[in-house]
């Protein structure tokens, strides 16, 4: 069993940032991706960054330039730094892990940006 616990959401300006965190612990954690999705109400839960088993990065064409996900050298502490934010980035953003093949998800942080 994995547990994914997530902060650093809240409420920001246009233009502002915000850093999320999530960290990773369990039995037998084998981790394969590890990165971070994002829902806003009425969507789809979409992929906002990813480093893939390879430790390479994918990014949503839409937070390119703006994001920079991070992660420790143990793969157990995932980041994504947002900078620039925009109204539309406003949702609740996710942390999800493949471990040994199975899907884990974080119980989500909100995310408002707003004047």
């Amino acid at each position: 069993q994995v547990q994914l616990v997530e902060s650093g959401g809240g409420l920001v300006q246009p233009g502002g940032s915000l850093r999320l965190s999530c960290a990773a612990s369990g039995s037998n954690l084998k981790i394969n991706t590890m990165g971070w999705f994002r829902q806003a109400p009425g969507k789809q839960r979409d992929l906002v960054a990813t480093f893939t088993s390879g430790g390479s990065t994918n990014y949503a064409e839409s937070v390119k330039g703006r994001f920079t996900i991070s992660r420790d050298n143990a793969w157990n502490t995932v980041y994504l730094q947002m900078d620039s934010l925009k109204p539309e980035d406003t949702a609740v953003y996710y942390c999800h892990v493949d471990s040994a093949g199975m899907n884990y998800w974080g119980q989500g942080t909100q995310v408002t940006v707003s004047s």
